[in-house]
């Protein structure tokens, strides 16, 4: 080797080793990491939300509704009730006991639905709306650290559990390591598959008298269909309410009251 390919390997050597090297997390870390995001993003009570959906597909006028979200926490409770536009209104979805159902009252039935349903045909799932179960439902890896515009991220590879049933296997997350909010999430089909991506260009919070502490939301959801190249929906929460709800509020009959 001539003394100039020396000298330039060295100074390749030396580069690489003062080069900030960004230490992969240990997996307890990582699942404090999902633990605090899922933390951060529940209520300690009950939790009302009005949210916008605009859906867009290929060839089709854009489509536009508007819906409540219901949960209550504590209890695993689900509900979402749509209120706009008139032929959407009194639809709604419930999840009892890990079983997501579906009601349309110009038929009055009631179906039963999987974690990968299209909520109201949106690019949306239940997982969408719902409290964040991340640590309870993935195992973490680590990815390393990935650029996101001006946000430096942990790049964070999630695999289901045995025995949990959830719209996608593999999830990838970029958790900004400033503020542990979630920058991206891709989802992948069991085959490896890319299916969605959801970018999470704005959080929010707002505080909660019966948590004692600050409950997050992103105020903005940009979901892209990797399949149907054309098709996206924007998911913005309008505003968040969380004063108690009336107890009986997460049954079919209460549903199905909203709908006449």
């Amino acid at each position: 080797m001539s003394l100039k390919s020396l000298l330039s390997a060295a100074a390749v050597t030396a580069a690489l080793l003062s080069a900030p090297v960004a230490l992969a997390l240990e997996p307890a870390v990582m699942t404090q990491m999902l633990a605090t995001i899922d933390d951060r993003q529940r209520n300690g009570g009950d939790y009302k939300a009005l949210i916008y959906l605009e859906q867009k597909e290929k060839d089709k006028t854009d489509n536009v509704r508007e819906a409540f979200v219901y949960r209550r926490d504590a209890d695993d409770k689900l509900m979402i009730l749509f209120s706009k536009p008139k032929t959407e209104a009194g639809k709604g979805y419930l999840r009892m006991d890990k079983n997501l159902w579906s009601y349309d009252p110009n038929v009055g039935k009631w179906e039963r639905r999987t974690e990968r349903e299209r909520i109201a045909g949106t690019d949306s799932r239940r997982a969408d709306f719902d409290e964040s179960r991340l640590a309870e439902e993935f195992d973490p890896t680590y990815e390393g650290e990935a650029k996101l515009g001006k946000y430096t991220a942990h790049k964070l590879s999630l695999k289901v559990k045995p025995n949990v049933d959830v719209a996608y296997p593999v999830v990838k997350l970029w958790v900004d390591k400033d503020s542990t909010n979630i920058l991206k999430r891709e989802e992948y089909a069991l085959s490896g598959r890319l299916m969605r991506t959801a970018l999470y260009p704005r959080w929010k919070k707002i505080f909660s008298e019966s948590k004692g502490a600050d409950v997050w939301f992103p105020e903005e959801i940009r979901i892209y269909d990797e399949v149907e190249k054309a098709n996206s929906t924007i998911i913005l929460i309008k505003s968040v309410d969380l004063r108690s709800l009336e107890a009986n509020l997460f049954t079919k009959a209460w549903l199905e009251s909203k709908s006449r």
